[in-house]
């Protein structure tokens, strides 16, 4: 039965129908449309995408956890499909998803320009729909919070087409610049913040994807490798077969606070686990092409107010010794010819997990502000930013050795608090001093938080990489559910 309340979007792009379509039919796609600042965990995709197909959910709402079972029907491939509450907490939910081609005399004025200047789009035009029949969770309750909850639909729903409509660009830039083959993609570390949406993208481009995972393969996309055994922890027959090599895995740095014994850990977990990819492709009869391993802008160490690039010397310190050991566990592939890139990442950017997940809350509650003298390098990256620049990493054959994956516009932490806040729209002057953070997260605190340096990513500007948040403000809209109108396209109702 149809719901009492109706929701209804729609979106310009700048391709096909049919490519609009794949990308929504593909494995991966709901791990792209889920937005980051919801608790929301996938436990079966509707894979592949036919009558009868369920996609399960997990939802978190503070201590609750509910359970959405949707099924779907209706499926019209290249067209659209349907999507129904099976069980779960709404009074009923219907969902139609609708891809339609467009013309350019047919196209409405919420095309966004932006995305129009950045190719010559003239040939293939597309329509995004999004049509919703729905009653809210809770019964009478929900339906006197409707208005609350419309808004709420409104502030996802311009997430979700802001980031379709940029994935389908990206795909298309790099199909043009590097060629439309589709590729085989290992990648370690794809169960991490990084790493899901590094498969999702890719899987939704059309390439297929191989998860490297510690226990039993659960599935012909996942292999088996120990990242604690250089010698024999990943075969070499493993990778014979792949393109592309990722490797992501390594422990958070910031889980905990530092002793002796942790540091040893966090350092071991990505020299060994480096040097066992590293070693597995060496001894590889058929190489992948290229190994993309990730690295981090710890290797700068604490620079103050200077400016620092791929071209600059390591600094000093803990974080700077690792990384720089980090990179060096490549050298097995490097030796063998594999073309290596060490992916310098900086602080990224997610409501998703990461530092700003951490930081959200207390801006939220007007506790948010500087963070010692605020003066130290705040050097950030977009999480779809990082994801794309690690793909383009991979595909462009002239690119090796270290790549900083920044953003153009390294902030002090001072100023980042502000535009944090002002995203928020909440005050950020409640400063944390520093012998709070030494006292409540040790040398930890003092690393991560205290210092920092103003890094350039010199080399993707030089190879023409384009950011889609070359700005904080930018990122911060998508991450936290704030989009303007010319991010999320207008709604026609």
């Amino acid at each position: 039965m149809p719901g009492r309340f109706e929701y209804f979007k729609s979106t310009a792009c700048d391709v096909s129908a049919s490519k609009l379509a794949a990308w929504h039919f593909r494995p991966g796609a709901i791990h792209r449309l889920i937005p980051p600042w919801e608790r929301i965990r996938v436990l079966r995709e509707a894979a592949p995408l036919v009558d009868g197909a369920r996609a399960e959910i997990e939802i978190r709402k503070g201590p609750l956890r509910v359970k959405l079972v949707a099924l779907h029907s209706d499926v019209i491939p290249g067209s659209q499909f349907v999507d129904s509450q099976e069980t779960g907490p709404f009074g009923s939910w219907r969902h139609v998803h609708r891809f339609i081609a467009e013309s350019n005399a047919s196209r409405g004025s919420d095309a966004p320009p932006a995305a129009s200047s950045r190719r010559d789009t003239s040939l293939e035009h597309s329509r995004l729909e999004d049509r919703i029949a729905y009653d809210p969770p809770l019964g009478m309750l929900g339906r006197l919070g409707q208005s609350l909850f419309h808004r709420e639909l409104d502030r996802q729903f311009a997430f979700r087409h802001a980031r379709t409509r940029e994935d389908l660009t990206r795909h298309e830039e790099f199909a043009a610049r590097f060629g439309a083959s589709q590729l085989r993609v290992g990648i370690t570390g794809a169960s991490g913040l990084v790493g899901r949406q590094l498969c999702a993208f890719l899987s939704t481009g059309g390439h297929e994807v191989i998860r490297f995972v510690r226990g039993a393969p659960k599935g012909p996309d996942e292999r088996t490798w120990n990242p604690r055994d250089p010698e024999h922890g990943m075969s070499p027959e493993s990778v014979e077969d792949l393109d592309l090599v990722f490797h992501l895995a390594g422990e958070g740095i910031a889980d905990g606070r530092w002793n002796e014994a942790r540091k040893r850990s966090i350092r071991e977990s990505r020299t060994l686990g480096t040097a066992t990819v590293a070693r597995a492709i060496a001894a590889a009869r058929t190489k992948p092409r290229a190994f993309i391993s990730a690295s981090a802008i710890g290797y700068y160490g604490n620079r103050g107010e200077e400016r620092v690039d791929e071209r600059s010397a390591p600094g000093s310190g803990y974080l700077a010794d690792v990384v720089t050991a980090w990179e060096d566990a490549t050298v097995a592939a490097r030796d063998a010819g594999v073309r290596t890139v060490h992916a310098r990442v900086g602080v990224v950017i997610s409501a998703a997990g990461g530092a700003l997940a951490r930081m959200t809350l207390p801006f939220i509650l007007g506790a948010g502000g500087p963070i010692g003298s605020g003066r130290q390098g705040m050097s950030w990256i977009s999480l779809d930013d990082l994801v794309a620049g690690l793909v383009f990493l991979g595909r462009h054959e002239g690119i090796r050795g270290p790549v900083n994956l920044v953003a153009p516009a390294a902030l002090s932490q001072r100023v980042f608090a502000k535009e944090l806040g002002r995203v928020l729209s909440r005050p950020a002057f409640a400063p944390l001093p520093a012998f709070v953070v030494r006292a409540m997260f040790g040398e930890m605190g003092e690393r991560l938080l205290l210092e920092g340096a103003f890094v350039q990513p010199t080399v993707l500007e030089r190879e023409h990489f384009r950011f889609t948040h070359p700005t904080l403000e930018e990122a911060l809209r998508l991450e936290l559910g704030r989009l303007r109108q010319d991010q999320a396209g207008r709604r026609n109702a």
